[in-house]
């Protein structure tokens, strides 16, 4: 038989060990999540820097269009190969993680993009993004604004675009060069960065582990746009957080609990993709 004792301190070790096994995993979470929004805020200066270099260097190319007096108004098959000819010629630009090059004339009206589908001729791009008016002035311009349209099922969405001015032969402003991104695009890219990285991370140690679940938005003053296929839920969540607010002084992080499940996040401002705009992670794991 036991004695009295040893009962005690078998029913003491029992009693403490179901809670020295238990980890508060939204902490784990959130903790874990500032790592991978700082891989993320990394990426972007990447990205965005391809383009400030870039896009100078193809404006110059695309002067080709207005050699001689020519105008780029009447050959808009011309000006299409003239765009895919700069983006290919130009590392950065060959590289970037656009997803439309286009020329708009002098008074910033769209005149071909490089896509077989164009859908921004003729469209006011200076109504669009007012920033724009500063590159027909020769300046560069990034700027954050909305080509409008009906929103996508994974809802309403926001625009990241840079112009660079065009110039005639004899100097003048000719036209604007501009590419950009949809932020919710964008963020299907940042999502399969991450992904590539934590699993080379895995490989590396030998773990074979499951990747944990893991969404990334990007936000700013009007909203949370996060990759397609992210609950709207979990968006909704993010929208809810103040991110704006709560990142006015560096990077936030905190557990959150989504439909019963302990997440965390993480978000950080990004100054390269315009004020009050960041990115955001969100990810539990299993």
């Amino acid at each position: 038989m036991r004695t009295p004792v040893a009962l005690v301190a078998l029913a003491s070790v029992l009693s403490v060990a179901p809670l020295a096994g238990c980890r508060d995993h939204s902490k784990d979470n959130a903790r874990l999540a500032v790592a991978d929004v700082e891989l993320l805020a990394a990426q972007i200066e990447r990205d965005v820097a391809e383009v400030q270099r870039g896009l100078p260097e193809g404006a110059k190319k695309m002067a080709s269009v207005y050699l001689r007096g020519a105008d780029p108004h009447e050959d808009p098959s011309g000006t299409r190969r003239a765009l895919i000819k700069a983006q290919r010629e130009v590392p950065d630009l060959n590289i970037s993680k656009s997803t439309f090059f286009a020329l708009a004339d002098d008074k910033g009206i769209g005149l071909r993009n490089n896509l077989e589908q164009d859908a921004m001729a003729g469209q006011d791009l200076l109504k669009l993004f007012p920033a724009l008016s500063k590159a027909l002035a020769g300046e560069y311009v990034e700027t954050v604004g909305s080509f409008g349209g009906p929103p996508r099922p994974s809802g309403p969405d926001r625009d990241w675009i840079a112009a660079a001015p065009v110039r005639t032969e004899a100097g003048k402003v000719g036209g604007l060069f501009v590419t950009g991104w949809s932020l919710r695009a964008f963020c299907r890219h940042l999502n399969e960065v991450w992904k590539h990285e934590r699993s080379e991370q895995l490989r590396a140690s030998g773990d074979t582990g499951k990747l944990p679940i893991f969404y990334v938005a990007i936000f700013d003053k009007t909203g949370v746009y996060s990759a397609p296929f992210t609950p709207e839920v979990s968006e909704k969540a993010l929208t809810e957080a103040d991110l704006v607010g709560k990142t006015a002084s560096g990077t936030f992080s905190s557990p959150i609990n989504i439909t019963d499940r302990d997440f965390g996040y993480a978000a950080k401002r990004t100054p390269q993709l315009g004020p009050d705009v960041g990115v955001v992670v969100l990810r539990s794991d299993l």
